[in-house]
């Protein structure tokens, strides 16, 4: 199972040698991908959450592929309904050709009303919107040779019965967030049941949690994967192994932008983890 890292792209603290930081450590670290997140216009309901700057992902990753040699490189989650589906197919073949085929697209509907009424989409939409654009992304991937770059999976992201659909019929693998293991078990349930009712496999099963250590462990039915001691992160990280997940991704922000002032605590967090791992493996 591989291993990524969600880096932080906005906040205050975040500059271009923070983010060229970020890169270097999780490749170092032996991290197998690294993905950043979405925005184009910082209004106050996305403001609230992650301040500006703001660090545009399709650019912010084409510069780290410069910098990096080996990682996978990805969106955590691009939000489909945002761009004209032809620009992102457009962009993300030519990413995965300048990156030597290391593209993850994670997508996803979105959810800050006042960006879509910023960019002049309908909110209401964006669910059809994601469907109409992802159809049309794979198709100009499959036929136009402008855009033909090899495989880039498509990650879908969401929790709800509509995404698990989405995952099932247009995506690679299905990208649940933040979670608990309670939460995952029953939607993985669904998941099933959703691919049996449609008569086709169900994806792969790419998630990101949290990563928040602690010295000593977090218990009660709310704690999300990831969260508490090393011993426990590992297990969860052996739990989503043996239902199936290819890819864990690692996601160290836990909701104060002044964390971005202070990366080396997330790198810390992340060396630790990265050790016990090994560990673990290579007794």
């Amino acid at each position: 199972m591989k291993l990524g890292v969600n880096v932080p792209n906005f906040g205050p603290g975040t500059r271009p040698d923070v983010l060229r930081g970020w890169a270097e450590t999780a490749e170092d670290l032996g991290f197998d991908l690294l993905m950043v997140s979405d925005h184009v216009v910082v209004t106050p309901d996305v403001a609230g959450q992650y301040p500006a700057p703001f660090y545009e992902p399709f650019t912010t990753l084409s510069w780290l592929a410069g910098i990096t040699t080996r990682i996978g490189l990805g969106t955590t989650v691009l939000i489909v309904p945002y761009r004209h589906p032809l620009l992102t197919a457009r962009i993300a073949a030519n990413l995965q050709q300048l990156s030597g085929g290391r593209l993850t697209l994670g997508v996803g509907v979105g959810w800050a009303r006042q960006e879509f009424e910023a960019l002049g989409v309908p909110y209401e939409r964006r669910g059809a919107l994601t469907d109409e654009h992802l159809r049309a992304i794979r198709r100009a991937w499959r036929n136009e040779e402008d855009y033909r770059a090899g495989h880039i999976p498509i990650w879908i992201g969401g929790g709800s019965d509509a995404a698990l659909r989405r995952a099932v019929l247009l995506g690679d693998a299905w990208h649940p967030l933040r979670f608990t293991l309670p939460w995952l078990d029953e939607r993985m349930d669904r998941l099933a049941a959703i691919a049996a009712g449609l008569e086709r496999p169900a994806p792969a099963f790419a998630p990101r949690i949290l990563l928040r250590l602690t010295d000593t462990p977090v218990t009660g039915a709310e704690r999300r994967a990831g969260e508490g001691t090393v011993a426990q992160v590992l297990d969860d990280l052996e739990r989503l192994r043996l239902l199936g997940a290819e890819t864990v991704l690692l996601d160290p922000f836990r909701g104060d932008p002044d964390e971005t002032n202070h990366p080396e605590a997330a790198w810390r967090m992340l060396a630790t983890v990265a050790a016990a791992r090994t560990r673990t493996e290579h007794p």
